[in-house]
């Protein structure tokens, strides 16, 4: 493999050697935006024939982590619904905004436009019984961020990052808009906020570099404002089996 080859490149051989009977393929990830490392993975999505059988893979090919998302064309309208219901939406985003591969009969053309009704559509909104347990469960992190004190820092790191979750969980939700995890948390959390997203996420660091959680407290009371407000005494959680 040459140093120099791009992560398209490799991402194209890596589905022309290991699916020759592929239907249709996008690379997705930091490598369709150009912002790629050679360290980086490749998220690279891959539309099989019926006969085949629906997975997610993580290999190794030709000396680059490759993470592989691999859907038969019945499969994709029941997947597409599943990855709409976390919220986050994944792999309807690699379809959405990935650089096409290869598509030699169009399956891959009407699968992104599949994917792009349905996040134009949004994520699914939040029952009431799961406003309200984020509402609790927020109030719960927030309180006990401001009980602990600086010197219990792992507590307070981890009460700080529960808070950030949660804060990001809500007020995306509120916005109707995606949300995500990991890197992708500050990201779909500054495009669907910006003002509130990074008070929180400025908050967060506030406590990771200085061990002060007022700023993170006052952005997080912030969102619980836009819910109705903290939620303490009255809560409910029905179970039933």
């Amino acid at each position: 493999m040459n140093d120099q080859e791009t992560p398209t490149a490799q991402a194209l051989r890596l589905v022309t050697t290991l699916f020759p009977h592929a239907l249709g393929a996008v690379l997705g990830g930091s490598a369709a935006r150009g912002r790629a490392t050679p360290t980086s993975d490749l998220d690279v999505a891959v539309l099989l024939p019926d006969s085949d059988t629906s997975r997610r893979e993580v290999i190794r090919h030709e000396g680059r982590l490759a993470e592989l998302f691999l859907n038969t064309l019945a499969d994709i309208p029941e997947f597409f619904r599943w990855d709409s219901a976390r919220r986050r939406g994944t792999v309807l985003f690699i379809y959405d905004q990935g650089l096409p591969l290869t598509d030699p009969h169009g399956h891959l053309s009407r699968t992104r436009e599949q994917a792009r009704a349905v996040l134009a559509a949004g994520p699914p909104r939040l029952t009431p019984a799961e406003r309200e347990r984020g509402r609790y469960g927020l109030t719960c992190f927030l309180d006990d961020l401001i009980d602990t004190p600086p010197t219990d820092r792992y507590a307070q790191l981890s009460l700080a990052d529960s808070t950030l979750r949660e804060a990001t969980h809500l007020l995306t939700a509120h916005h109707n808009a995606w949300t995500g995890i990991g890197k992708w948390l500050p990201r779909r959390l500054l495009d669907a906020d910006p003002v509130r997203g990074k008070a929180l996420l400025d908050g967060h660091r506030a406590v990771a570099e200085g061990a002060d959680p007022a700023p993170l407290a006052a952005a997080a009371e912030q969102v619980l404002g836009l819910l109705g407000g903290p939620l303490r005494e009255g809560y409910v959680h029905r179970w039933r089996p």
